[in-house]
């Protein structure tokens, strides 16, 4: 069941906070960086061990240019080893924006008379995803509201609809969820009906100011949001995905709120985050914030590339919340997943008519990149990134602390390549224009001499081929 305010004073005596502010700012305020230090941490990085709390305040503390720059390079070292050049590419679904909540930044908060509150029926669900599949997508994160509608029975229902659309070639292959904490019941009752990734984003991790921002509605209790992986754990969904929205709160103690909740969930169920998800506030519908703890571009950059560096096996997600150019700059330090031909307004995919501008009465707040899917592939293969639609590890069983067993010793490029490869090459086959096929064959190619040098790509060839003669979903 969704969470409600009586449960509040029955504590869950399994779960415990884990946060404590005052030892994150004596970090922030006592860890000093030298250079001595600063390449010790990258090298210890580089070996692919995750980062300490203290560590970590190390290279936030960098101010000297040379060091950021070695941070940063160290950033995109790390993000080739573990991930080679590859790109996820997802798209996010707005099942219905309902919501009980009055959170200060968003544009479905409950003081906001203006939106218009919609949730989508079966059949408008169902042509979203038409939609989305006419265009290539294989990958969707649905997203709902917090409100007693979207029960753990209702988010299972829209997720085997999803599961069941195949229009053409087209076909979802992994459905993840971004919705409100729940009982471990209800993480069942969802995990039963095959999802893949849980997103739960504290927004931010400093009580007082969560406190502020949060002024009604259940995801004001902040231990209770932020034990909240630790019930879908319990549950079995050993895939889950944490972040914080940065512009609530300063951005040094928000990086280590992540980095310390990633090492929670790796000490508890011996497998950290599947996802981090490093949004940036963006203007909301009536909305009404500090504006001192905006990040800057530069500052950016610079918590993608620590971020990297304190967590390498964890996916990390950018969104479409930033700009073109500011996506082309980060995507090299140390991300693994952006969304594409994204829309927020619901039922806008499948609506040709949907105008170009904006309306934060019907979506949750701005995106500053609207290039079609299309567009995103063309640029990701003329900066020679791998995009992928690949969904094997999910439905291989390489979840959890089994994708950790794998990815950890650095095997998975094993995997990710051959099977971005396959992915790639379905999507040019039935859904590129001319220009954005021939370009990607050629990088096809490019990647398959360089696994050959390492590895024997004879069945990655021969299903290349079934590929192109029409067989799909072919994957190692």
């Amino acid at each position: 069941m969704i969470f409600t305010p009586e449960k509040c004073r029955i504590p869950d005596k399994r779960m415990t906070p884990f946060i404590d502010p005052d030892e994150i700012w004596d970090l922030i305020n006592n860890t000093k960086s030298t250079l001595r230090r600063v390449r010790e941490i990258i090298a210890k990085s580089l070996d692919k061990q995750r980062l300490t709390l203290e560590e970590t305040a190390v290279l936030i503390n960098t101010v000297d240019p040379e060091l950021i720059e070695e941070i940063k390079e160290g950033a995109r070292e790390l993000k080739k080893k573990v991930y080679g050049n590859r790109i996820v590419l997802f798209a996010p679904l707005y099942v219905g924006n309902k919501c009980i909540n009055n959170c200060q930044y968003c544009g479905f908060r409950t003081s906001n008379s203006e939106a218009v509150r919609k949730t989508l029926s079966d059949s408008e669900l169902i042509s979203e995803v038409e939609a989305l599949e006419d265009t290539g997508q294989k990958r969707l994160i649905l997203v709902y509201g917090e409100h007693p509608h979207y029960s753990p029975e209702y988010i299972a229902h829209t997720v085997k609809i999803v599961y069941n659309v195949k229009k053409g070639q087209g076909e979802i292959r992994r459905v993840n969820i971004n919705a409100a904490p729940l009982e471990i019941e209800g993480f069942r009752i969802i995990k039963d009906a095959g999802i893949g990734t849980y997103q739960i984003f504290q927004e931010t991790y400093h009580p007082d100011a969560y406190k502020k921002y949060h002024l009604g509605g259940v995801k004001r209790n902040y231990e209770y949001r932020l034990t909240a992986l630790d019930r879908a754990q319990e549950a079995g969904i050993d895939d889950v995905g944490i972040g914080a929205l940065f512009g609530l709160y300063d951005w040094r103690f928000e990086v280590l709120g992540l980095v310390r909740h990633a090492n929670h969930l790796e000490a508890v169920y011996n497998v950290g985050p599947h996802t981090i998800s490093f949004p940036r506030i963006q203007a909301a519908s009536m909305g009404d914030l500090d504006k001192s703890y905006i990040v800057k571009d530069d500052e950016f950059v610079r918590l993608v590339a620590i971020l990297r560096l304190a967590v390498p096996y964890t996916g990390m997600i950018l969104t479409a919340r930033e700009t073109p150019e500011i996506r082309k700059e980060v995507i090299r330090f140390g991300v693994s997943q952006i969304d594409g031909g994204t829309k927020l307004e619901l039922g806008s995919y499948h609506d040709d008519n949907t105008l170009i501008a904006q309306d934060l009465n019907k979506e949750q707040f701005f995106i500053n990149d609207s290039r079609t899917l299309d567009k995103i592939i063309d640029e990701l293969l003329d900066n020679d990134f791998l995009p992928s639609f690949c969904t094997s590890c999910y439905r291989r069983g390489r979840t959890g602390e089994h994708f950790m067993e794998f990815s950890v010793p650095g095997f998975i490029k094993r995997f990710c390549s051959p099977n971005a490869i396959l992915t790639l090459a379905e999507y040019l086959e039935d859904y590129a224009p001319p220009s954005v096929k021939e370009k990607g064959y050629k990088v096809i190619a490019h990647n398959i001499e360089e696994l050959a040098l390492n590895s024997n790509i004879e069945d990655l060839k021969e299903r290349l081929e079934k590929i192109k003669l029409g067989q799909r979903d072919l994957y190692l």
